[in-house]
């Protein structure tokens, strides 16, 4: 491998995730999509954020649900990325939202933070809530996420 190119299979899921969502030749992706910035991806532990928009909105013109739902699978799903070790994969396999209070889509920042509960040889368990600027909970949620780690 030269020094020039990047075997991500060699990347702890940490690094991967650091590499894949921060640096500057990064592939696209969702984060892309709506807008989302990360602001920390540590051991068990992500955090993105992003700004609602008018497209955003639901039939009732306030931040779609499904926004919230993808934050939240977003941070949640990284954060169990962030402690697996290199060539190992997985998928979210359960997803529960609970939403608290509507979010306008006036350009309101929301906050979304993911931790690891549990993570086991076979599936692993995370936790997540959205915040707004004001720190009021909008969503909170948990997933089951399935780890893929083949003939080890």
């Amino acid at each position: 491998m030269s020094e020039t190119t990047l075997d991500l299979a060699e990347l702890s899921g940490l690094e991967l995730l650091r590499t894949a969502l921060t640096g500057t030749n990064r592939p696209p992706s969702i984060v892309d999509l709506l807008g989302m910035d990360i602001e920390e991806l540590e051991y068990g532990k992500a955090v993105m954020a992003l700004r609602t928009r008018p497209d955003f909105a639901n039939p009732l013109g306030t931040t779609h649900g499904g926004i919230c739902a993808t934050l939240l699978d977003s941070v949640m799903a990284c954060a169990v990325h962030t402690t697996l070790e290199a060539g190992i994969g997985y998928t979210t396999l359960e997803l529960k939202v609970n939403y608290i209070r509507s979010a306008p889509t006036d350009g309101q920042r929301l906050t979304a933070t993911g931790s690891t509960i549990h993570v086991g040889r076979t599936t692993a368990t995370a936790e997540g809530q959205v915040v707004d600027e004001q720190g009021r909970l909008i969503a909170h949620a948990t997933t089951t996420c399935v780890i893929f780690r083949g003939n080890r």
